[in-house]
């Protein structure tokens, strides 16, 4: 008998807004074994013509990641990108400050270019904000976009690439509110250079949508007024603002820790909040929406990230290795995602492969997925379509930062197209199961097709090269439809994907 239930209404009506697929963006960093060792590695037996390897490109395919933030992150802000273009016996290698190492430049813009097409993805290209400006970053859209018959498209070309790239989505510099950033300003000095730089960089390409930079955290001290400030110069030239947040559970407090995606939507709301309040402030008929393009647990490298020596190629920097109650947080951290998709069209899980990653390789063999992988790759595939408004009533608990803390964090997308809907649903409960009824308004013919269940017994339980299927994902979830309510046992700390479909539809 299970004590504790849920209940949760979706109605076919009740509807947040479409679910932009760029949400499951992610990110790769000129950073550690981002690059060198992780999408790219010419030597390894498993490199294709282009030296990328192959089965890393088979894990991100898997993902069906739309879209890849780069090349930084902080890199960018000390970033020469025509160091990484043209014959790669001429480029240079730079003492790359941000992350203390040595960039060799055999990777840039047009190798990457090449790699997210491999993967199936587009580019979200970051420009240099810290140490350049907007000439630099005018002329990095003129190579990337314009066809042809000027000095830098013409120069694209003679190094082989004959059609523009088409880059369609840009970051105005990385985290520039941060005393940490090479070049690190001011909003004030902020707002004014990412508005000429907007300027001339949609004056190269209007198609272009650009991303400017919000806080690096809520927790800054001038979280708020930056984005205030910075939105009150930007606001007629940009598309997005940039959100940043990472959690950890240093305090080994598993209640609190979980309940850390409260805090990444409370801070959503608040800027939300900022960006229509300049929107009023300026009698404006244009919403800024936007682009959570770093998210992810991150802390347990910070130690051994120290012991690190600096100006080496590649370093083994930022490679958490994650456990089972991190991928629990990773999934609610998507529903909350989800929740507001009405305004969040871009989102980028910090990073892509070794560093902070769901994808981890080994330089001399294989590739394997850690336990944050599954409940991306769950939302990726089968979220997709029109977020509904869950109404959710759940017991609750209460932490050392949070109070009424749900059991259940939960969430819908409905696909029409296919004739399906997704449900995500996190257990925080650490004793007991929870029994969720949830009434279905408007699915008529809807049945479950599948109840997939990530957990582990173990908290700490990771995956590792010696180990890579230690954590995954089961289908074995007993989920049914009974009388028009969904019935399902979700397991103690669990990850549920209960997916249903009607008669007619065709399941994804």
């Amino acid at each position: 008998m299970i004590d504790k239930k849920a209940r949760m209404i979706l109605d076919k009506d009740y509807r947040i807004g479409d679910v932009d697929n760029r949400i499951y963006g992610s990110f790769i960093e000129h950073l550690g074994r981002a690059v060198y060792g992780g999408i790219y590695q010419p030597d390894h037996p498993d490199a294709d013509d282009m030296g990328f390897r192959k089965d890393v490109i088979e894990l991100v395919k898997e993902l069906k990641v739309p879209i890849v933030r780069y090349p930084g992150g902080n890199f960018v802000s000390g970033y020469n990108w025509e160091d990484g273009i043209g014959s790669k016996e001429k480029r240079p290698r730079r003492l790359e400050l941000a992350w203390q190492s040595i960039e060799t430049n055999e990777v840039g813009v047009n190798e990457f270019v090449q790699w997210t097409k491999r993967v199936n993805a587009d580019v979200m290209m970051a420009v240099n904000l810290g140490t350049r400006g907007a000439d630099e970053a005018r002329n990095l859209v003129e190579y990337c976009n314009h066809p042809g018959g000027t000095y830098w498209s013409d120069l694209r070309k003679a190094h082989g690439y004959a059609e523009p790239h088409k880059i369609k989505v840009w970051c105005l510099g990385n985290e520039m509110d941060g005393p940490w950033q090479i070049g690190h300003k001011t909003a004030q000095e902020y707002g004014r250079i990412a508005c000429e730089t907007a300027k001339v960089m949609k004056m190269v390409d209007p198609s272009i949508e650009l991303v400017v930079c919000g806080s690096s955290s809520s927790k800054m001290p001038t979280f708020g007024e930056w984005e205030a400030t910075v939105l009150d110069h930007t606001y007629e030239y940009v598309d997005y603002v940039s959100l940043h947040t990472y959690y950890g559970n240093q305090e080994d407090d598993i209640g609190n820790f979980l309940a850390k995606s409260l805090d990444m939507d409370e801070f959503i709301t608040s800027v939300v909040s900022i960006c229509d309040y300049i929107k009023a402030k300026k009698r404006s008929k244009k919403t800024i929406n936007l682009s959570f393009d770093e998210w992810n647990v991150w802390f347990h490298s910070h130690d051994a990230d120290k012991k690190i020596q600096p100006w080496t190629v590649a370093p083994p920097l930022l490679e958490d290795v994650y456990t089972f109650e991190d991928a629990l947080l990773v999934g609610c951290m998507l529903i909350t995602l989800l929740k507001h998709a009405d305004r969040i069209k871009i989102a980028c899980l910090a990073q892509l492969v070794n560093v902070i990653a769901p994808i981890m390789t080994d330089n001399n063999g294989g590739a394997w997925r850690q336990t944050i992988y599954y409940p991306f790759l769950h939302a990726s595939n089968y979220g997709r379509g029109c977020s509904l408004k869950a109404i959710v009533s759940s017991p609750v608990y209460n932490s050392k930062d949070f109070s009424e803390v749900p059991l259940l964090e939960a969430a819908a997308v409905l696909n029409e197209d296919h004739g399906e809907l997704t449900i995500f649903a996190v257990n925080r409960d650490q004793q007991d199961s929870l029994l969720l009824e949830c009434e279905m308004r408007g699915f008529e013919g809807y049945k479950v097709i599948e109840h997939i269940i990530l957990e582990n017994q173990d908290l700490k339980a990771m995956n590792t090269k010696e180990n890579p299927f230690n954590v995954v994902p089961h289908n074995d979830g007993k989920a049914a439809v009974e009388d028009g309510v969904v019935k399902a046992i979700l397991p103690k700390l669990s990850w549920n994907v209960i997916r249903l479909a009607n008669r007619k539809g065709t399941a994804l």
